[in-house]
């Protein structure tokens, strides 16, 4: 990767997943794949897509750096909020620890703050501190999924999301309700 002043030369775009064409969601999907090192399941794919990405290339126009935010609801205290989550972030492993995943997060926070009442994430114990220096907060109240026969709780092992709030007041002697979808609910 080229570098200036000793930072990485890189482009920083965003665009729906509609507008990326199918060679470009294909180096989306490797990058992905190789950074959660074959861990990134068909269910994790598709939770990637169908919003917005953000999109950080080299000087020679490869991808870097990738995450999306898409819509998902969450209810809370008898309310529906317009929620956006965060999914597919990361580095390409000869660009980590340069920035990239700030510019990322940077890009999908201002359409986070923009667009929705609610930000939230599933962050792993390697990206929980990236998040935490920008200001998102673990939940600490309880957390389940609607599933198709009402709320279900979570495993045990599932870690609390991460949440940037916009405009929704939370209040954690509420649990945090998720829409339901296939694989890992959040």
């Amino acid at each position: 990767m080229a570098r200036e002043y000793g930072v990485p030369v890189t482009t920083l775009s965003t665009a729906h997943t509609a507008d990326l064409a199918r060679a470009e969601l294909g180096s989306v999907r490797a990058l992905l794949d190789d950074a959660f090192d074959g861990g990134f399941s068909d269910d994790d794919w598709d939770h990637t897509v169908g919003g917005v990405h953000a999109l950080v290339r080299d000087s020679a126009g490869d991808l870097v750096a990738h995450g999306s935010v898409v819509q998902r609801r969450v209810a809370h205290a008898g309310r529906s909020l317009r929620t956006g989550y965060v999914e597919g972030v990361a580095v390409r492993a000869d660009a980590r620890r340069s920035g990239l995943g700030g510019q990322v997060m940077a890009a999908l926070e201002r359409v986070i703050d923009a667009a929705y009442e609610l930000g939230a994430l599933s962050a792993s114990p390697d990206g929980a501190g990236l998040y935490r220096a920008r200001g998102w907060e673990q939940w600490q109240g309880a957390f389940a999924a609607y599933g198709p026969g009402g709320p279900v709780p979570l495993p045990d092992d599932e870690s609390a999301p991460y949440l940037r709030r916009v405009t929704a007041a939370l209040d954690p002697a509420h649990a945090l309700l998720f829409d339901w979808r296939g694989g890992d609910i959040l």
